[in-house]
């Protein structure tokens, strides 16, 4: 697993060193990294020697960090050119550079290969305008990239994308969430001796053995029961085809059954694309997890089934997806009566969805929520996990996965190609796979089971996109085709 820290939590943590006097060792240590990223990126384009490096210096320690990060290149041959950005520029710094032979310019040469951007830090709030930065340049970030929030990840004004970031101390929340993990590129992070002091982390990321595990092939003595039975309620007359979709990928994820209740239309295409599931109009049955909602419709009847499958639920203590429909349809008193049972109870909306779903069932946290959910997703996840009570998994450009306790998990797989009709009810199949095959554990268990079907989700669709065009087939179908076990 991999962990993060709030750029406040990194700066509180930098405060004892820097009382004891440490404040130029944790530069070079950090300076010393940037360059070891640096002559990596020159070495993998061509030549390190006679290559020209510019920097866009910034007035504070960031701009510290560029400026020791070139007196390092400049010995290693490097061009090193310091471009500042403000009315002054870190002394010690500067001294090293024009001591190693560098120098300053006005602006970025025209011959600079790679570009160093250290102007803002982790203490920067608010926008700003970049300057223009020449096409076919390689960025490397110091830290972060100037303007994004290292606590959220939001950019509120200009960045410049960096193909990779260099961050110091502790990997940053804002380098894993939205806007911010998108202008990050790829990060490697420098140990500066910061770890005694960081505490528990912000937020955490699941890796590739974390979330395979969730889903992990069956034992020699396993059978259909012990592998897991999910109950889908999903599709109506009027959408049978998301019922297919959350049944096709709960299969594809290595599930021992799908039992599915919902009409006669939607019974039949499922059918027909699956004869293993066992279709039927009603609850009844082995379900150890149920999902409810997409394609469910927003009429009676879509409420007396969602009814239905709650009391299934309370009944047997059973885990509960509420995916599109239903968190429209979901009431105070059903969610109340789940945690009364027992029920891991995982919401999985987008932020439009969550936005509507906080203005209907925690109206004290409606003021102001739309700019929180798009600014800071993680902390719009947390609210609304903790005021209901439940897992929110929010779904977006990062995954959000949130326990009311506040613990959240992140995953940044797949990308705009899943932004498709149907994928978000291939991902409501996979969550409930992963409550139906593994044994309750608590919210905290029930957060990475989740995010666990987001990994899956998002890996999946990355493979499909990179299989090139589908034909006349959707994306939620390729991703379903992409799953391990289709």
């Amino acid at each position: 697993m991999i962990h993060f820290h709030t750029g406040t939590v990194v700066r509180a943590a930098e405060k004892p060193l820097l009382e004891a006097g440490q404040g130029e060792a944790l530069m070079r240590r950090a300076a010393w990294g940037l360059a070891v990223g640096v002559v990596r990126e020159l070495r993998s384009r061509g030549p390190v020697a006679g290559s020209t490096v510019a920097a866009l210096v910034g007035i504070g320690n960031n701009g510290g960090d560029a400026l020791w990060a070139l007196a390092f290149l400049r010995r290693r041959g490097v061009d090193a050119v310091a471009v500042p950005t403000g009315d002054r520029v870190h002394e010690a710094g500067l001294d090293a550079l024009r001591r190693a032979g560098g120098r300053v310019a006005d602006r970025i040469p025209n011959d600079a290969v790679l570009l160093i951007d250290g102007v803002l830090g982790t203490g920067a709030r608010g926008g700003w305008e970049p300057p223009t930065v020449p096409a076919g340049i390689t960025v490397v970030a110091c830290d972060l990239p100037s303007g994004m929030d290292a606590d959220t990840g939001e950019v509120a004004g200009g960045v410049i994308p960096a193909d990779l970031t260099v961050t110091f101390g502790a990997l940053k929340t804002g380098l894993v969430v939205g806007a911010g993990a998108h202008a990050a590129g790829r990060v490697e992070l420098v140990d500066i001796g910061l770890e005694p002091y960081l505490g528990e982390p912000d937020v955490s990321s699941l890796e590739r053995d974390d979330a395979l595990a969730v889903f992990a092939p069956p034992a020699w003595d396993d059978h259909k029961y012990r592998r897991g039975v999910l109950g889908v309620c999903a599709g109506s007359e009027q959408y049978p085809g998301a019922a297919v979709l959350v049944c096709s990928s709960a299969l594809a994820s290595g599930l021992g059954m799908v039992q599915y209740a919902g009409p006669q239309r939607a019974a039949d295409l499922v059918l027909t694309a699956h004869p293993e599931v066992v279709a039927g109009s009603g609850v009844e049955g082995k379900a150890q997890a149920w999902v409810a909602g997409p394609g469910l419709g927003a009429d009676d009847d879509a409420r007396s089934r969602l009814a239905e499958v709650v009391d299934a639920c309370v009944d047997g203590g059973l885990p509960l997806v509420l995916d599109a429909s239903a968190l429209g349809l979901a009431t105070l008193d059903q969610l109340s009566r789940l945690r009364s049972a027992g029920c891991e109870v995982v919401l999985t909306p987008h932020q439009g969805e969550l936005v509507k779903l906080v203005d209907r069932l925690v109206p004290d946290l409606a003021d102001g929520f739309a700019d929180l959910a798009k600014s800071d997703p993680v902390a719009a996840a947390r609210r609304t996990a903790e005021a209901l009570a439940v897992v929110v998994l929010l779904k977006g450009s990062t995954t959000v996965s949130a326990a009311p306790d506040g613990s959240a998990l992140v995953q940044n797989e797949g990308g705009a190609e899943l932004a498709t009709a149907g994928t978000g009810d291939c991902l409501a199949g996979l969550v409930g796979s992963a409550l139906a095959r593994s044994k309750p554990g608590g919210p905290g268990a029930t957060v990475e089971k989740a995010v666990a079907a987001a990994w899956l989700h998002g890996t999946a669709g990355s493979k499909a996109a990179s299989d090139g065009p589908f034909g006349a087939s959707s994306m939620a179908s390729a991703v379903r085709r992409a799953l391990p076990g289709r």
